[in-house]
């Protein structure tokens, strides 16, 4: 049963989770997911299934990898990306005896690229491993409140 104490060390992952990729540590950020870990973002709310349902990404280690190796990239991108995210509404939905705690939160994003920013804001779902450890992330689902828009290139990591 989640304590209030628990609450609280979930509500600093997700605050350190944000932090590591604000400052762009994607390596310490990848440490933060399972070795089997997806992260998910559905074209819509209603979607079920990642594999067989098309998806604004569904990548596992190896493809988020990729991707920050492109960000990373001195000709991928014309101007660095930065980010600024603020997490709140923190909501445990479920826990397991196999040490699964389901987790839904609101999230607001800006993103700015060049002169260019962008504001993307939703709801982050986290399927937290409990370890030795600490926290891990299994699946990290976010759903957009725009999903099913018209999107310039997505770069940064919600």
């Amino acid at each position: 049963m989640m304590t209030g104490d628990m609450i609280g060390d979930i509500a600093r992952y997700l605050a350190e989770e944000a932090e590591f990729l604000d400052a762009g540590d994607y390596d310490a950020w990848l440490t933060l997911f399972t070795d089997d870990a997806h992260y998910w973002v559905p074209l819509g709310p209603e979607q079920t299934d990642p594999v067989h349902e098309v998806s604004l990404f569904y990548e596992d280690l190896a493809l988020m990898q990729e991707r920050i190796g492109r960000l990373r990239h001195a000709r991928a991108l014309q101007a660095p990306v930065r980010t600024s995210h603020l997490i709140g509404n923190i909501r445990v939905l479920d826990e397991s005896a196999a040490g699964v705690v389901v987790v839904r939160s609101r999230f607001q994003m800006i993103e700015f690229t060049g002169e260019e920013q962008r504001l993307y804001g939703g709801a982050c779902t986290h399927h937290l491993l409990a370890t030795r450890d600490g926290w891990r992330i299994r699946l990290k689902r976010v759903d957009l409140a725009n999903a099913g828009g018209v999107f310039d290139l997505m770069q940064a990591f919600f």
